[in-house]
């Protein structure tokens, strides 16, 4: 464990608080940029910023292309393994024009607006983490590479290969998502799997000739009832149906519908065991088809309680008079995919707030230049197996 000298905390400390406005005033561009998953122009914008911004705080940035939004590379310090990979995501749940009802507030405690606390006020974070160090004379002294996709709430479905390519030769993982509500991290996250299950019925007059026509729509609330029936009450398995869609109108039997289903779960098993549900569905009436496919699937990270990047991370944090612990969380996200392949992760390294995809999103103001300060910490004191 590499310790962190007493001067040096006290410097980056200083140097981290000199950075506050710089921070307030970043976090208010990046939330005014709004920037919802699959949006390419809007996303185009928010990325322009986020690259101009790590390049600033002297990052070497890369851009990765991809139709609905490019992911971001950045690398500071030293060429070579070994590195520190920080994940994140710039991509928000929030359509353009959310502005209007969740307006961008600072109140110099508390503030507020889309994608403040998920994630942008961590991107803010790393931004002033590396520049606080560069203002205080200390050298980044190994490798840290930054993953920063466009797609991280739906799934990562082009993300993903971005950041598993940048995990051969990692040191440590860290994500910078919210942590729990009150700053504890996450050193655990459930599997995550979106399923389309799409329904074909055939369309007929409703008034005139129903007998000729099957139902998508009931056939769809069917096979739902079958779905949730099959969760299995011991807690291993999260169910969500999230989205309905079918039919026309409502003197035609449906021919099409479909839902979005999202199911998190504990192990692989409890994965497996509703996957077959999933699969294995049957028509209920003559004439229909269904079909399930998996949209997006983030793997099980399973809590280690030895956790040794959690000890480095708390005797840093320690040394900046901070107490940092860790524990699971419910939600899935990019560090699943390091942390199901047994690399020392942690996620939960953005600032603490309360809200994510809800109206009431915000994160605590004071929290920003403390995660800024513990980041540049981390950077400064590497982890080392």
């Amino acid at each position: 464990m590499t310790a962190i000298a007493p001067e040096t905390a006290a410097a980056i400390t200083a140097a981290v608080a000199a950075q506050l406005d710089y921070g307030r005033a970043r976090l208010r561009e990046y939330a005014l940029a709004e920037s919802p998953s699959g949006d390419a122009e809007a996303l185009a914008r928010c990325a322009d910023l986020v690259a101009a911004g790590q390049a600033a705080s002297g990052g070497r940035v890369s851009r990765v292309p991809s139709p609905h939004g490019d992911h971001l590379v950045t690398s500071w310090g030293p060429d070579g393994g070994g590195h520190l990979l920080v994940v994140g995501h710039y991509d928000t749940v929030w359509p353009v024009g959310r502005l209007a009802e969740m307006p961008y507030t600072d109140d110099g405690t508390t503030v507020t607006g889309p994608g403040v606390l998920d994630m942008k006020s961590g991107l803010v974070a790393l931004e002033m983490a590396l520049r606080a160090l560069a203002d205080a004379g200390i050298a980044v002294p190994a490798p840290v590479r930054a993953v920063v996709v466009a797609d991280e709430e739906v799934g990562s479905p082009t993300g993903r290969a971005v950041v598993e390519a940048a995990l051969p030769g990692a040191a440590a993982v860290i994500g910078l998502e919210s942590p729990h509500p009150d700053g504890a991290c996450k050193s655990a996250r459930r599997g995550s799997t979106r399923i389309a299950l799409r329904v074909r019925g055939k369309e007929a007059h409703a008034a005139l000739d129903p007998d000729r026509g099957v139902s998508a729509i009931d056939e769809l609330l069917d096979q739902l009832a079958a779905v949730r029936a099959a969760v299995p009450g011991d807690g291993t398995t999260l169910c969500n149906i999230g989205r309905v869609e079918g039919g026309t109108r409502a003197n035609v039997i449906a021919a099409d519908a479909w839902a979005e289903i999202g199911l998190r779960f504990t192990d692989a098993d409890a994965e497996r065991r509703m996957l077959d549900v999933l699969e294995n569905a049957r028509p209920i009436r003559a004439g229909a088809t269904v079909e399930a496919e998996v949209l997006t699937s983030r793997p099980t990270w399973q809590d280690d309680p030895a956790n040794p990047l959690l000890a480095h991370l708390a005797a840093v944090g320690a040394a900046l008079g901070q107490t940092i612990e860790g524990r699971p969380a419910a939600g899935a996200g990019d560090t699943n995919l390091p942390g199901s392949r047994g690399l020392p992760t942690l996620d939960g390294l953005g600032p603490r707030g309360r809200g994510a995809h809800a109206p009431d999103e915000h994160i605590v103001l004071a929290a920003l230049p403390e995660r800024a300060a513990l980041l540049a910490a981390l950077i400064a004191a590497p982890y080392r197996a």
